[in-house]
């Protein structure tokens, strides 16, 4: 006689994976994360040649009750994801990156306009920009970076903190799901800039009698039409003509160090 069919409960909520932890490589990646965020640090590893570099973070490590230790390269490469580790690897609990409030305060965070720039990525998919970007923006006093919400956008990893030379540790991050309103609401603090390839004026023509949010977009395809309507200027390098234009990332740097307040 054939049973009834079984009657299974309904799938209760899926919980999303817990996120990778992040991989920092190379003495000035690790070395940010100890002095700004010891306590993120999980484990460490490094090569006999970093041993003199590494031994003030395995005396924390020590303390901290965390693990460490020496490993041959080849070890240390698959720990890091990648030959290009420096010889010291640090596995850390991720960086949060907490969302824009909808309503922001009268007086902003002080990091925010630290330098009087605020540098804002908008669509730039490639995290060795981002960390060189981030890196710029920490060489030149800047004490935050803003993300947006496009899918392009590349995040905070591995490849980026490695760029970054311990540039993202140094800068607050904030992400901004919906870019033109953000900057609409920024604009009574500040200056809403766009870069752009052409037509906008020269950074020196910038005013700067009050903050600036420097928006960056993508390099193929700039940025989007409703985040140049919500900036209030446009600013563009002036060059020979020979090439259109730089890197997104070299650019960052001639324009924050043009703009900063140094």
């Amino acid at each position: 006689m054939p049973q009834p069919p079984t009657r299974r409960p309904p799938p209760g909520p899926v919980r999303p994976p817990a996120p990778e932890p992040d991989r920092l490589c190379g003495p000035a990646a690790v070395g940010a994360a100890f002095v700004r965020r010891p306590e993120a640090v999980l484990r460490l590893f490094y090569a006999e040649s970093r041993r003199e570099v590494a031994g003030p973070f395995c005396a924390r490590m020590a303390r901290d009750k965390k693990p460490y230790r020496e490993v041959p390269p080849e070890e240390l490469a698959k720990i890091a994801g990648t030959t290009h580790h420096g010889g010291i690897v640090a596995v850390a609990t991720p960086r949060r990156v907490p969302r824009l409030p909808d309503i922001l305060p009268d007086i902003l965070p002080e990091p925010m306009f630290r330098a009087g720039l605020l540098p804002v990525l908008d669509g730039i998919g490639n995290p060795h920009n981002l960390g060189a970007i981030a890196r710029s923006a920490a060489f030149f006093g800047c004490g935050a970076l803003m993300l947006s919400g496009d899918p392009r956008q590349a995040g905070v990893s591995d490849a980026a903190f490695r760029t970054s030379e311990g540039g993202l540790e140094a800068l607050e991050l904030v992400r901004a799901p919906d870019l033109p309103g953000a900057l609409h609401r920024l604009a009574p603090h500040c200056l809403t800039v766009a870069a752009v390839a052409r037509g906008g004026m020269a950074p020196g023509a910038v005013p700067r009698d009050r903050p600036i949010a420097l928006v960056l977009g993508n390099e193929e395809g700039g940025l989007p039409e409703a985040t140049l309507a919500a900036c209030a200027a446009r600013v563009t390098l002036p060059g020979s003509g020979v090439v259109e234009s730089l890197n997104v990332s070299v650019a960052a740097a001639v324009l924050i160090h043009s703009l900063a307040r140094m």
